[in-house]
């Protein structure tokens, strides 16, 4: 069935909106603020300074909206999966509220600026719904629903959804929304450069000397000086401060996007069960396109991806009438301990260096809600969201629990990687095949291309030295520790990791 999979190399957003091109930064600079990372956070965050009349730099280490951003499913929704009950019961119901709260007010300020700044971005409003087929899962509904009820949420218990599948249970909450977020961005940036912003691709922040006044030192060796760093790069590129890559871990999840013969009654749907199946639609095309996403596990700790993939293309052909499958991608998220993200000062002795982070696959609101509390604190404004995201906080339950279990998979990782015994040579790889293989007599990444050329790279993570695996769903190695991703010549696609793995050549004995 993978055979049958179209190849894209980008996600549909990027591939059919027209994203335009910034410079590379060549010299040094002054600012305001300095925001490393062009995702939601940070294009909203930078709109929002220069609304104000702020001197602001964007940095990206890539393409513009070609990261996490640009792969999002695009639900605006403060719907985050079944997460008020147990944000009820582990924080009590004021934490719970100002959670969906801050996610509420993302919404509307969404629907707001798409109307007063004439975005054509292709929002709808819709219901948002979570679903059980399972008779197990229908008191996680029932508890999540009188959550709703406690905090005031519109919503409501129902045995029956607009989709041709058999449910047990569903729980719908009115009026979200959906949108092309890559098209909604691309006006914000637009905004903000005419507001007097900065923007700089393929530009790597690498680390920021400290003081009254940081200075952000790229790869290129060029210094932006500023009064304001903010890290809102998916995983902070400064994640020792902090010790983030030990409070965070990295989860992939896969999409399809299909068209179906059958007519489509609407709505955005999630399933309650396991594997996660989610259902929406896009209404941009001549006819309308399903996006269908699901499965999730660790970054690299999937041994063959292209398995999830195939399995929602099982899933697609067993509730609908498949025309065909036109596209295919994947997205990475991260998730802080307790579910919540980390919004704010990056620790307690750096109070001009900010960061946001952890959004758990519900980047469209957590994202648009972080610009608006990092404007506010910048901007000295008092924000009753502060304690919330705040990325210091610490509660034993769970966070305990979870720093112990993140941490040991990080070890037992860590650990087998080193001790892992190779003996496949690099000449038995074929091509559009990847392997580990023993070269010089160590650990290395093997992949042949559809032209028969060979790409070696040492498999060590450059940036903790785990030992990643392949990808052959998306061509990348991957890192099981921290979740960096690197093409298979060895670039960096995703952090912590700023440098690439090194590559390697034969040696006449390896072929």
């Amino acid at each position: 069935m993978s055979s049958q999979l179209p190849q894209f190399p980008q996600s549909y957003w990027t591939t059919s909106v027209d994203v335009p091109a910034f410079p590379i930064l060549t010299t040094d600079l002054d600012a305001d603020v300095v925001i490393v990372g062009a995702g939601i956070t940070g294009i909203t965050t930078s709109y929002l300074l220069s609304k104000e009349g702020l001197k602001v730099v964007v940095l990206e280490a890539g393409r513009l909206l070609h990261g996490t951003t640009g792969h999002t499913t695009a639900k605006i929704t403060a719907q985050h999966d079944l997460i008020y009950d147990e944000l009820i019961q582990h924080f009590g119901e004021d934490k719970a509220r100002l959670y969906y709260d801050a996610n509420n007010e993302a919404l509307t300020f969404i629907r707001n600026t798409v109307d007063t700044e004439g975005i054509s971005c292709d929002l709808t409003n819709d219901h948002a719904y979570i679903y059980t087929q399972s008779t197990s899962s229908i008191g996680k509904l029932e508890l999540e629903y009188r959550a709703y009820e406690k905090l005031g949420i519109d919503g409501l218990l129902t045995n029956h959804i607009e989709l041709p599948i058999d449910v047990k249970s569903a729980l719908v909450m009115y009026n979200q929304a959906q949108f092309n977020p890559v098209s909604y961005l691309v006006a914000l940036i637009d905004r903000s450069v005419r507001a007097g912003a900065q923007v700089y691709e393929h530009t790597t922040a690498m680390k920021v000397v400290e003081g009254e006044k940081p200075v952000v030192i790229t790869e290129s060796g060029h210094r932006i000086s500023c009064k304001y760093v903010i890290a809102a790069s998916h995983f902070p590129f400064l994640d020792w401060k902090g010790f983030y890559f030990a409070r965070l871990h990295a989860e992939r999840s896969y999409l399809l996007g299909v068209r179906v013969k059958d007519r489509y009654e609407g709505g955005m749907y999630i399933s309650a069960d396991e594997p996660k199946r989610s259902i929406r639609v896009v209404h941009q095309e001549k006819e309308p396109l399903l996006l269908i996403g699901g499965g999730g596990h660790k970054a690299g700790q999937n041994s063959c991806t292209m398995n999830e993939y195939d399995a929602l293309k099982t899933f697609a052909y067993s509730v609908f009438d498949v025309k065909e499958i036109a596209y295919r991608w994947s997205a990475q998220d991260l998730v802080t301990l307790d579910k919540i993200p980390y919004i704010g000062q990056i620790n307690g002795q750096n109070h001009n260096i900010l960061i946001a982070t952890g959004y758990r696959k519900w980047g469209m609101t957590n994202g648009t809600a972080a610009a608006h509390l990092l404007k506010n604190r910048i901007l000295g404004i008092e924000d009753r969201y502060r304690e919330l995201f705040d990325p210091s906080r610490f509660h034993a339950d769970p966070e305990i629990k979870s720093l112990v279990t993140e941490n040991l998979d990080v070890a037992s990782h860590l650990i087998n990687g080193k001790l892992e015994s190779v003996q496949r040579r690099a000449n038995s790889v074929e091509n559009d095949e990847g392997a580990v293989v023993s070269v010089n007599g160590k650990r290395a990444g093997a992949y042949r291309d559809v032209e028969g050329v060979l790409h070696l790279v040492d498999t060590t993570c450059t940036h903790m030295g785990c030992e990643t695996n392949w990808n052959n769903g998306d061509r990348t190695w991957d890192c099981p520790c921290h979740g960096s991703r690197f093409s298979y010549t060895g670039e960096v696609i995703e952090g912590p990791a700023k440098e690439p793995l090194h590559k390697l050549e034969l040696s006449y004995e390896d072929g």
